[in-house]
């Protein structure tokens, strides 16, 4: 047997056994700790920061403690992915390593189709008017009025069998009318839909009543595959053994279920009220849920199917009905999937006769031009730095995140907000933004997003220049927030991609900045971002003549009114159909436009306005 050794994690409370030899990290995803991991154990990012207490483990090793600072050393931090547990141990998870309370975008744009739901109820009773014995008389569903729905024997022998009301629950999910659940009594009343906006970083779900479209009760959680790492790049390599794919649609199917769970308690009801399940998500999201083999998604160009995803829930490992079908939207391509054709419906403009672009800026970026006549798509990895991952000071979107700065152009001096007016723990991508523009605006960056030295707030540090955005004094880590040189280096990195995506589809498609009349910003860069700074910044173009919408969740949008749709299931099949995808990796263009996206703001054609 291979000897084991107990870790202790502080302040949780969390105890856990680990083979010796464990990584610090490997003890964290056993205890199902969220833990800022963006690199997914690969020593790269520097954010696994825990506090050894006492114990044998190789902690204080120059491995170990890789890029930390002297105070970090002294201090006794290291590095998760990078110590190994070699006896008994306790550490502590300090704050910023942390992943609690965050501000999740619940809203959802509200669209509700003619109500056709996959899915429905209907009283079943048998025909007393026919002259034979009780139990073999025809079966009559109250107000069905489709074809013979498949069922299996064991399910026809309970229904001509049945004394008394029953219920019995039809889905064409499948593509045909099929028997998904007999229920004893009359509960047409209990007529429930689950819809859910599977993120890379977080999961949100609403439980919606298929009567009338109304949503009964809304939750969400912190996606827990996040500790194999932030980027999807990462997640297709872990996955690419078969124990790590498990892992992933593990972490998958528990944070759905976390999600489940809290709908359940708050809207007092149960799974068997929950009748059909409609699920968003990126391409890798949905093959990581179904155990699908995505090694292929790493490639350039590869070969995704434009159909749905229709499986039975409970077979996935989900806390749902066991016959209850679950319908994943469709995907475009290996990093446009159906978050994305979420988005679309919710903009409207597939339906629209005047030029749209939908803009969703997460881990993942995606880009859609288009119109009622054609739609061209494409995918940038912008990481996770406009969610406040990746900046050496960043974090997610919870209490005590900075999410809004101003700088004085005559001191140099910042101001800024936190959520829930906390005492700052470090800044979020909303905060990093206006951060940005503000320090270019300021002069505090230069036109290639470089600090300038002199300039009050600038100091040189160990690794280069950094700007003291809070002191110490006032923070709650007791360490100054700072944004490095590198992290504006990383922070460009991201935003020329974003903008050199854009540029890609305007240069193939002929788009002049004029011609676009409505911008959708969807999920929480649209909701929080300050639309002015976006533009300032450089991660989008200056479309003066165009009419900006934040359209909130369009992923969950488009989950939810598939769910209450089936004619805008088509709808979403054929937007997918129906959409080009470009492939930045192997674009020719994309080169030329990123480079050029590499400075503050950008192309000039990007953003003057004309006379």
């Amino acid at each position: 047997m291979h000897e084991t050794v107990d870790v202790v994690f502080h302040p949780l409370s969390r105890i856990v056994t680990v083979p010796k030899n464990a990584s610090v990290l490997d003890a964290i995803r056993k205890a199902e700790i969220l833990f800022e991991s963006i690199c997914g154990g690969q020593g790269d990012c520097g954010k696994c920061k825990v506090i050894h207490i006492r114990g044998s483990c190789t902690a204080g090793t120059p491995e170990s403690t890789r890029g930390l600072t002297d105070t970090e050393r002294d201090q006794h931090y290291c590095l998760a992915c990078r110590t190994y547990i070699t006896g008994n141990c306790e550490f502590v998870i300090p704050v910023e390593s942390r992943i609690d309370q965050p501000r999740i975008l619940l809203a959802m744009q509200e669209i509700v189709p003619a109500l056709q739901p996959a899915a429905k109820k209907y009283r079943m009773f048998q025909d007393p008017t026919e002259d034979r014995p009780f139990g073999h008389r025809s079966i009559r569903l109250e107000g069905y009025t489709g074809g013979r729905p498949h069922m299996t024997r064991q399910q026809h022998q309970e229904m001509i069998s049945a004394e008394g009301m029953m219920t019995v629950t039809v889905s064409t999910a499948p593509g045909y009318p099929e028997i998904t659940c007999i229920e004893r009594g009359d509960t047409t009343c209990r007529n429930l839909g689950l819809a859910i906006d599977l993120g890379t970083t977080t999961v949100v779900g609403v439980l919606v009543n298929l009567d009338d479209g109304s949503i009964v009760a809304q939750a969400s959680a912190l996606n827990s595959q996040i500790t194999y790492g932030e980027e999807l790049i990462t997640r297709i390599a872990v996955a690419k053994d078969q124990e790590g794919l498990k892992n992933l649609q593990l972490a998958a199917v528990r944070s759905i279920n976390t999600v489940i769970e809290q709908l359940l308690s708050q809207s007092g009801t149960s799974a068997e009220s929950i009748i059909d399940t409609s699920i968003a998500g990126n391409t890798v999201m949905i093959y990581l849920l179904n155990g699908l083999d995505c090694r292929h998604l790493d490639l350039a160009n590869a070969d995704v199917s434009h159909n749905p995803v229709i499986v039975k829930g409970h077979g996935l490992g989900l806390a749902l009905p066991e016959g209850s079908y679950v319908y994943c939207l469709p995907n475009v391509s290996r990093y446009v999937g159906g978050d994305a054709i979420g988005d679309v419906l919710v903009s409207g403009l597939h339906r629209s006769d005047e030029l749209s672009l939908v803009i969703d800026l997460g881990t993942n970026g995606e880009i859609v031009f288009g119109n009622a006549d054609w739609m061209a798509s494409a995918s940038c990895a912008s990481g996770p730095a406009f969610e406040g991952a990746g900046i050496s000071s960043g974090m997610r979107g919870m209490r005590g995140a900075i999410d809004h700065v101003t700088i004085d152009p005559a001191t140099d001096k910042a101001t800024w907000t936190t959520i829930g007016d906390e005492p700052p723990k470090g800044i979020c991508g909303s905060g990093i933004i206006d951060a940005a523009a503000a320090m270019a605006e300021t002069g505090i960056l230069d036109f290639s997003g470089k600090l300038v030295e002199g300039k009050a707030g600038v100091r040189r540090a160990r690794d280069g220049l950094e700007y003291v955005l809070v002191p110490k004094e006032e923070t709650a880590t007791g360490r100054d927030i700072v944004i490095t040189a590198q992290d504006m280096m990383y922070l460009m990195d991201s935003k020329a991609a974003a903008c050199g995506a854009i540029g890609v589809l305007m240069k193939k498609y002929r788009i002049r900045i004029s011609d676009v009349r409505h911008v959708y910003l969807a999920g929480a860069f649209g909701a929080y971002v300050n639309i002015g700074n976006i533009i300032r910044f450089g991660i989008i173009p200056d479309f003066f003549a165009a009419q900006y919408h934040p359209i909130g969740n369009g992923s969950l949008a488009g989950a939810a009114v598939t769910l209450l749709s089936i004619a805008r299931r088509q709808e979403a099949e054929s937007i997918a159909k129906k959409m080009v995808y470009i492939d930045l990796l192997v674009d020719s263009d994309f080169i030329e436009e990123y480079s050029a996206a590499l400075y503050i703001p950008g192309k000039k054609e990007y953003f003057s306005h004309p006379p």
